[in-house]
């Protein structure tokens, strides 16, 4: 018998793996780390949380501590992306251009993100801090309702998730893991003919055995039989 309480248990397992929360469904930059003092291509990626209405603007504000001077976008058939520039006016803070000028911005627009979909846009910038630090880029959301969902919450260290987190990027160095070692000629070569001589011998241990096992066994009584000598035949000069 079915205890109430575990049924219930079930019947909210189901229900979350069969509708899940729109709350994790949140505008976010992947991947979420890149190496300090260099290049990066980033996506941002895009759901729609809405189940009447579509997506048809993003808007992404780069951060305000360190401006990008080299940024590009990929194009992405149906929308169209418009980049907003300043003069770099914070000294330390930014690699302007030859103009000096640096990205604030980016809004793309034109498109449609249907319920049920997503849609990524495709971002390389440079250079990065080169300190270890975390950018955020704030995003705005739109939607065909008119609907804006602000994805501008910034999450403090060891706090809780906020409900719109920001997209954030994680700038630090990370591990390098040291490459395989690669074994010597002579002990790759040494070792495989001890493996295969070992298959080998493995191989001829179980033909024995079967071999052994299908060779006909003469009764105890038989061998006896014709060991025994015949009492009347005589003997033989």
């Amino acid at each position: 018998m079915v205890r109430p309480g575990t049924a219930l248990v079930a019947l909210a397992a189901f229900l979350i793996i069969l509708f899940p929360s729109t709350a994790s469904a949140h505008v976010t930059v992947s991947p979420g780390t890149a190496e300090p003092g260099g290049y990066a291509r980033v996506v941002f990626r895009v759901p729609n949380e809405r189940a009447d209405a579509s997506t048809t603007r993003l808007e992404v504000t780069f951060p305000s501590d360190h401006r990008f001077a080299s940024v590009s976008v990929q194009p992405v058939p149906g929308w169209t992306a418009t980049t907003t520039k300043e003069k770099a006016d914070v000294a330390g803070k930014s690699d302007e251009d030859s103009s000096g000028e640096v990205v604030t911005g980016i809004v793309w627009e034109g498109g449609t993100v249907q319920p049920g979909q997503f849609q990524e846009f495709g971002v390389s910038m440079g250079k990065l801090p080169a300190a270890n630090t975390k950018l955020v880029f704030k995003a705005l959301q739109t939607y065909s309702s008119g609907e804006v969902v602000r994805w501008i919450d910034v999450q403090a260290d060891g706090g809780p998730r906020p409900e719109h987190p920001a997209p954030t990027l994680s700038v630090a160095t990370s591990a390098v893991s040291a490459p395989p070692a690669v074994p010597a000629a002579g002990t790759d070569v040494l070792g495989r003919v001890l493996g295969g001589a070992g298959l080998l011998a493995g191989l001829v241990a179980l033909g024995v055995s079967v071999v052994a096992r299908r060779r006909p066994f003469a009764p105890a009584d038989s061998v006896a039989a014709q060991e025994k000598p015949v009492a009347n035949e005589p003997a033989r000069v």
